[in-house]
Parts: structure tokens; sequence; C-alpha cells
């Protein structure tokens, strides 16, 4: 019997399919693994975000006095947000996969009505409300609380709320 070695034909298909299985299962895994990793960065984003909004509101800064959060237009841009929020780090006012040369992922809600702001996975919004639940929009409003709104690529139907300490 004359038999040549090498392998057959089925048996070359058979590993085929075997690897295209597993590089299929592998770029499955890795892309929920940086949905995940997104997810995560967008969290830190606004806790940081929430945290630098609650120094603001025990320390004042140089034109309000401490004891309130900042209307909307000290965060009008970066520089003002970079101006108020003192110590925030410009790479928290980013989502992920937003660049750096891109305008900043904080946005100002626009109104207070029962309606909820919608973000999207590359924006935060941030809403900052008086005593009687309207929008605190300017300098001489007393923005006694705030809302951040944000939104996750895994639940990309669900609005996420971080509220302010002083509820």
């Amino acid at each position: 019997m004359n038999r040549e070695n090498g392998f057959t034909l089925v048996e070359l298909l058979v590993t085929m399919v075997i690897m295209v299985i597993l590089i299929t299962l592998s770029v499955v895994n890795l892309r929920s693994s940086q949905i995940t990793a997104r997810d995560d960065q967008r969290k830190a984003d606004v806790t940081n975000i929430a945290q630098q909004l609650e120094n603001y509101y025990k320390l004042g800064s140089d034109n309000d006095a401490a004891g309130q959060y900042p209307p909307t237009d000290h965060l009008d841009t970066e520089a003002d947000i970079k101006a108020t929020l003192r110590d925030v780090n410009a790479d928290v006012l980013r989502a992920p996969n937003v660049a750096s040369t891109d305008p900043v992922s904080v946005v100002i809600a626009t109104d207070t009505n029962p309606v909820v702001p919608t973000p999207t996975v590359n924006t935060y919004v941030y809403e900052p409300i008086q005593s009687d639940g309207t929008l605190c929009q300017s300098v001489g409003d007393e923005c006694r609380k705030f809302n951040l709104y944000y939104m996750l690529e895994s639940e990309p139907n669900v609005v996420k709320k971080v509220t302010s300490k002083n509820q």
C-alpha cells in the first residue's frame, strides 16, 4: 500500500473551522472587554466631576460664596470649567473615544422640566437646580443641588444619574 504522508482535506477543514470559532470568540470577548473598560471610565469621569462640584460647594470660588453649585454660565466652555472646578483633571472632561481636540463632553441642561436630559455615550449633562426646582443659569441664582446624567455603552437606552450630596 502506497500512502503519502500529509493531512487529508477533511482534517484541514476541521482544523480551520475550530480556529475560526476560537478567533470569533476571542474577538467578541475583546470587544466586550473594551466596552466594559469605556463604561468604567465614564463612571469614573462622572464621579470625579461630581466630587469637584462638591468641592466647589464646600469652598466656593472667587466670585461665589460656599454653599452653592456653579450655575450653567460658569461652565460654558472648557476654560470656564477648568477655572470653576480648579482641581479637575482635563481628561475627565471628555468621554472615552472623544479626542482631546474635540469639545469637552460636559454639556449643560437647558431645562428642568420633568423630562430627563438625554446624554449620549459621548456626553455628560450637568443640571444645576435652584431651591424652587428651576434650572440655575447665572450668578445670583442659588444653585442648591445638581444632577449629572450619563449613558453607558453596555446599556444604551438607560440614562444614569449622579445627584449632589445636598439634595
